[in-house]
C-alpha cells in the first residue's frame, strides 16, 4: 500500500505543489474554505429550481453530483483552484425567465442548456473561443454581470415578500414587519456584516442564523440532518432537447451560452490573476482546458438535471488561503459528494433563509458597475441599459438582447462603427430578429 509520504510526493507531482509554493495540507485547507463559501448553493439552486416544478430533493443531487463532477474535472485536467457549481444567474433565468416567463417545461429549459453546453465545448476545443470572449466589449460584459446582480435582487425581494405586486404601481413595498421579510432582511445583514469582518463562511452562516430562527419559532420546519441522498429520478436525464431546438428556443440557448463564457472568462481571469496564475503577458496557461471543463460540466449538469453549471467567484477564498493549484478544486469536488448525506438539512432551509444569500450575491453581483467607462457615453449607456433591462422586463435574454442592439445602434449613429467587433454585429442582429419575429 501506498504510504502518505508516497501520496504526498505523486500529488506533488501531478498537481506541482512545490513549483507553486504550496503543500498539500494548504491546499486541502483553501478547498474545505471555497466549499464552505459555495456550499450555499446546495440550498438556493434546489429552491429556485422548484419554483419551476422541479422536485427538491432531486435537483439537490444534481446539484451536489454536477459541482463535485465540474470541480474534480477542473481540478485534475486544468490545474485550477476554482470550485464548480450550478451558477447564480443561470438558474434564475433558466425558472423565472424561461419556465415562469416564457411558459416552457423545466425539461426544454433543460435540454437548452445542454444543447447551449455542448457548443460552450466546441467553442472551447476551436480557436473561435479567443474570438468570442475577447470581442465583447468588457462594458456590456460588465453591464450583464450587473443587471444579473438586480435581476437577483429583485427576484430575492419578491420571494421574501419585501416588494408585493401593485396593480397601480407595478411593485410596491411590502409587509416589513411580517416574519419573513424581516428575516430575509436580518440574513441579509448578518451575511454582509460576516463578509466585512473577513469570514469566508458569511452565506452559510447567516443563512443557518435565520434559519435555526425559523425552527426555533415554529415558522419554519425541521426535518433533519443526515439521511440516504433522495432519488434523482425526477428531473436525471429528463431534458428534452427535441423541444429545445424549437426556433423559439434559440434567444434562450444564445443567452445561456453568453452568459456562460462570460461568467466563465471573468472567474478565471479574477481568480487566476489574484492567485498569481497568468503568464508574463496576463494570459492565462491552459485556458482551453479550463473551458472545456467548465462547458462539459454544464451538459452534464444538464443531463443530471440542473441549470448550467460554472466557474465560482467564491473560489477567491480559498486562493487567500493558499489555494494555488487543481488540488484545491479537487478537495471542493470530494467535499460536494459528501454533502449528498445532507438533504433533510437543505430541505429545512426555509426560503426567506434563500432570499437573504440571494439579496447578497446580488450586491456582490452589482458591484461590476464601478469598472464600467462611465465618461464614454457610447459605452456606458449600453451597458446601463443593459443591467436595467433585465429586472424591468424580468429576463435576462431580453436585457442582454437590448444591450447589444443598443451598443451597435448608438456606435453607429456616433459614426464610431469600427470600435464594433464584428461578433457584437452577429449577436446583434441574432436578437433583433428575435425581438422582431418571435
Amino acid at each position: 500500500m501506498p504510504t502518505m509520504q508516497t501520496t504526498q510526493r505523486s500529488l506533488d507531482q501531478y498537481f506541482g505543489l512545490t513549483d507553486h509554493g504550496t503543500t498539500v495540507s494548504r491546499e486541502a485547507l483553501a478547498g474545505l474554505t471555497t466549499f464552505l463559501a459555495m456550499a450555499y448553493i446546495t440550498v438556493v439552486n434546489p429552491l429556485i429550481l422548484s419554483d419551476a416544478g422541479m422536485d427538491f430533493g432531486a435537483v439537490f443531487v444534481a446539484t451536489c453530483c454536477a459541482a463535485a463532477f465540474g470541480s474534480l474535472v477542473m481540478g485534475i485536467m486544468a490545474n485550477y483552484p476554482i470550485g464548480m457549481a450550478p451558477g447564480m444567474g443561470q438558474n434564475a433565468f433558466f425558472t423565472y425567465a424561461v419556465v415562469v416567463g416564457s411558459g416552457q417545461p423545466w425539461q426544454a429549459a433543460l435540454g437548452a442548456v445542454f444543447i447551449s453546453g455542448i457548443l460552450f465545448v466546441i467553442i472551447s476545443l476551436l480557436p473561435i473561443r479567443a474570438w468570442l470572449i475577447n470581442s465583447i466589449p468588457r462594458n456590456l460584459k460588465l453591464g450583464m454581470a450587473a443587471g444579473i446582480g438586480f435581476f437577483l435582487a429583485f427576484i430575492a425581494m419578491k420571494n421574501a415578500g419585501i416588494v408585493v405586486q401593485n396593480p397601480a404601481t407595478l411593485v410596491s413595498l411590502g409587509d416589513l414587519i411580517a416574519f419573513a421579510p424581516i428575516m430575509a432582511l436580518v440574513g441579509f445583514f448578518a451575511i454582509t456584516a460576516l463578509t466585512a469582518s473577513g469570514n469566508r463562511s458569511a452565506v452559510i452562516i447567516g443563512m443557518l442564523l435565520v434559519s435555526l430562527i425559523g425552527w426555533f419559532s415554529g415558522q419554519a420546519e425541521f426535518v433533519g440532518v443526515v439521511a440516504a441522498p433522495p432519488s434523482a429520478a425526477p428531473v436525471f436525464m429528463q431534458l428534452d432537447i427535441a423541444a429545445a431546438l424549437d426556433i423559439s428556443m434559440l434567444s434562450v440557448i444564445l443567452t445561456l451560452l453568453l452568459v456562460d463564457v462570460f461568467d466563465t472568462a471573468g472567474t478565471l481571469v479574477a481568480v487566476a490573476t489574484r492567485a498569481d496564475l497568468v503568464d508574463k503577458d496576463g494570459n492565462l496557461p491552459r485556458l482551453g482546458k479550463a473551458l472545456l471543463a467548465d462547458s462539459g460540466a454544464t451538459a452534464v449538469g444538464a443531463l443530471l438535471g440542473t441549470s448550467s453549471t460554472t466557474s465560482f467567484i467564491e473560489s477567491a477564498a480559498g486562493v487567500e488561503s493558499g489555494g494555488r493549484t487543481g488540488l484545491t478544486a479537487v478537495v471542493v469536488g470530494l467535499l460536494f459528494l459528501v454533502c449528498l448525506l445532507l438533504a433533510p438539512l437543505a430541505q429545512s432551509i426555509p426560503g426567506y433563509a434563500a432570499a437573504a444569500a440571494l439579496l447578497f450575491v446580488s450586491a456582490s453581483m452589482a458591484q461590476s458597475l464601478v469598472g464600467i467607462d462611465w465618461p464614454d457615453v457610447t459605452e456606458s449607456t449600453p451597458a446601463l441599459l443593459t443591467a436595467i433591462m433585465m429586472p424591468l422586463s424580468f429576463s435576462v435574454a431580453n436585457g442582454i438582447g437590448i444591450g447589444f442592439i443598443s451598443y451597435v445602434s448608438i456606435k453607429l449613429l456616433a459614426r464610431r462603427h469600427n470600435e464594433v467587433p464584428a461578433a457584437v454585429y452577429v449577436i446583434a442582429v441574432i436578437f433583433a430578429g428575435k425581438f422582431a419575429f418571435l
